[in-house]
């Protein structure tokens, strides 16, 4: 009989936090005994690579064959159910993230939260001057954590409101593409706090026109992306205004599960030859400058697959490389205002 045991793996980062990671290996073990797996393919995001040994020897105590992938895991869009087939295992566990995708593949989902202990509570309040109702939202890790936050502000006198997301679990859950638990009670609230890093918060400020106000508990800082965001906003327009002068288009359409939207990369393809474009599709699992550098008499790219590549990442790119939404904008169906009052992940 297993014993349940409530298990941490902790590290530091640069600047002295410690981290604790319930990596739960109790159910991992209990999990493939119960199934009764014989080949375990498991991914894990950068941050828990470091565990893979020791994640594979839970596995494998449980007396299942495990498989670690070596690829990024950057959310749960990339559930590698593809790769898991061609190797033959029964089970997949999915470390760091919910469920986003349905798979064919037996699915284990490990959240792998972090206990954090919130130090600059008083610092929050300070920020909030002239807002009464307040929106929070995180990532799954942090959401014991976002509880914590969400008392402290009620005593403290605040209005509290929590969201829900259109993929996502939990209640004040956003991914880096879905912060629908932010849109849900946008009209609720005079501004937000996102208990979370950079990446998240700045995902969470495009996705609203109220101040967002970051609390990152890594930095024990307190800070906003506003200008950030700004800075983001103009180098859109820019790539759309530069993309208005190309005649060959990319349509990208992704190739991992959660990112593989067929039907909007047609209606983009149409879109542009309705325009008087020339357009051709193109399947990538991973969009990098690299990957891209080849097609030379492509003079833009309408990325339909993950938009943060499109949104954080478009310096590094030669050529324009336009979301879905941004082509819209192009061709004059959609609002760029609307586009910047929050409209980059959708309704």
């Amino acid at each position: 009989m297993l014993i349940v045991l409530k298990i941490y793996v902790s590290f530091c980062f640069s600047f002295g936090l410690m981290v604790m990671f319930r990596l739960e290996e109790d159910l991992l073990e209990r999990e493939v005994i119960r199934r009764g797996a014989g080949r375990v393919f498991i991914q894990l995001p950068e941050g828990l690579k470091r565990f893979a040994s020791r994640l594979a020897s839970v596995v494998e105590r449980a007396g299942a064959e495990a498989i670690v992938s070596v690829d990024p895991c950057f959310g749960a869009c990339g559930l590698a159910i593809d790769d898991a087939r061609a190797l033959g295992a029964d089970l997949i566990v999915h470390y760091g993230h919910t469920s986003l995708v349905a798979s064919e593949i037996p699915t284990l989902y490990i959240e792998a939260r972090i206990d954090l202990e919130l130090r600059s509570l008083a610092t929050v309040v300070e920020r909030l001057e002239g807002c009464r109702r307040i929106g929070l939202a995180t990532i799954v890790q942090h959401l014991d954590a976002l509880e914590v936050l969400r008392k402290f502000l009620l005593e403290s006198g605040f209005e509290v409101f929590i969201g829900c997301g259109r993929r996502t679990l939990y209640p004040g859950q956003v991914i880096g593409c879905d912060y629908g638990a932010l849109r849900s009670i946008d009209d609720k609230v005079d501004c937000f706090v996102f208990l979370g890093g950079r990446f998240h918060g700045l995902g969470a400020q495009l996705s609203t026109s109220k101040p967002v106000i970051i609390f990152d508990p890594y930095e024990d800082r307190v800070y906003d992306l506003r200008e950030e965001a700004d800075r983001v906003l103009r180098r859109r327009w820019a790539s759309i205004l530069e993309a208005r002068d190309a005649e060959n288009f990319g349509v990208i359409v992704g190739l991992m599960p959660g990112q593989r939207n067929m039907v909007e990369a047609v209606r983009a393809k149409k879109l542009l030859e309705k325009k008087g474009k020339k357009a051709v599709l193109l399947a990538a699992r991973y969009i990098t400058p690299e990957a891209l550098s080849g097609f030379r008499e492509i003079e833009a790219f309408v990325n339909t697959a993950c938009p943060r590549v499109s949104l954080d990442d478009s310096i590094r790119f030669e050529k324009p490389l336009i979301t879905y939404r941004e082509l819209l904008v192009m061709a004059g169906l959609l609002e760029w205002e609307k586009l910047c009052r929050g409209g980059w992940f959708g309704e």
